[in-house]
């Protein structure tokens, strides 16, 4: 793929002007969905080798591009992984996947894998990276539980412990994240609680943590826990100081979270979300807050008026 001026070319794949669906970006070109392929030797299908990004659309805008991909470069330079698209580059192709798709709302995923190689680990082996951009609709969670909030579990299955993988590499290996799904499902429930080694809370499958104590303090994990700093999360502290609420980051176990007044999800595709049990343990009185209920007025409001245009 070439660049002139900093800003991407793009080549329509044969067939793609008779339009079939969604168009994927994959290597510079637009595929229709149904013929979009991924090589069976790429090391992100073999291994999990490579990192991605999930980001949001809101009329026309996307939110927070940048920082978005500021993360997805600096888990590329991590684990020595040479993006064929420089960041200029990588936006302009994630907004025309948009405009090609006609979507004004939308979840975007962007996938960069260590690219073909051979059957060995050797990254060494692929010469090029792959990069693929997908912007379709995403529902993590019926309508209904942003009204009445969700009833979870904690998992069994405990965070990776940080001193192994770094937990801010958004990489593509989500055994662990899929494993906590995996527990919330058998359990009748729609999301699962992690906790670490030690007990404390960290995250969901997919997802950061907040709860409201009883003196009315938002307090959420540190990152220092092993958590990945969500970029939904750092907004909805952002946007709680900005209101003069109290919030900070803290250690807490599954009492904290039993006798917590509120309690709540954050996450690119799940937004904020309410949770109003744990483990069958009722979270305040049962119902989402007041201070979740704001704070999601105040996210929804001020997601629909910042990013960056591309309509």
């Amino acid at each position: 793929m070439s660049a002139k001026g900093g800003e991407a070319r793009f080549l329509l794949a044969k067939g793609a002007g008779r339009q079939m669906g969604l168009l994927i970006y994959l290597d510079g070109a637009f595929i229709p969905r149904e013929e979009a392929r991924v090589s069976v030797f790429d090391h992100g299908y073999l291994y999990g080798d490579g990192v991605f990004e999930g980001i949001r659309a809101y009329d026309g805008r996307v939110f927070k591009l940048e920082e978005h991909l500021e993360r997805l470069y600096d888990g590329a330079h991590h684990i020595m992984l040479q993006v064929p698209l420089n960041r200029r580059e990588l936006a302009a192709a994630t907004l025309e996947t948009l405009r090609r798709n006609g979507l004004q709302d939308a979840y975007i995923r962007i996938v960069v894998s260590r690219g073909v190689g051979d059957l060995g680990l050797d990254p060494r082996k692929c010469p090029r990276a792959t990069v693929v951009i997908i912007a379709d609709k995403i529902s993590l969670f019926p309508q209904e539980y942003y009204e009445k909030g969700l009833a979870v579990v904690t998992a069994a299955t405990r965070q990776r412990c940080s001193d192994t993988i770094e937990p801010r590499i958004k990489s593509l290996n989500y055994l662990n994240n899929i494993l906590v799904k995996i527990e919330a499902v058998q359990a009748g429930v729609m999301e699962a609680i992690m906790l670490n080694t030690q007990g404390y809370v960290v995250e969901g499958s997919g997802s950061n943590v907040f709860i409201v104590n009883k003196k009315g303090e938002l307090i959420t994990p540190p990152t220092y826990l092993g958590i990945l700093e969500g970029i939904t999360r750092n907004t909805v502290m952002e946007l709680a100081l900005a209101a003069g609420l109290p919030v900070r980051e803290d250690i807490f176990t599954r009492h904290d979270l039993y006798t917590a007044r509120e309690c709540f999800l954050t996450g690119t595709a799940a937004e904020l979300i309410p949770v109003i049990s744990v483990d069958r343990r009722t979270i305040g009185a049962g119902i989402p807050g007041d201070l979740t209920r704001r704070l999601m007025e105040r996210f929804h409001t001020y997601v629909r008026s910042t990013g960056i245009p591309y309509a």
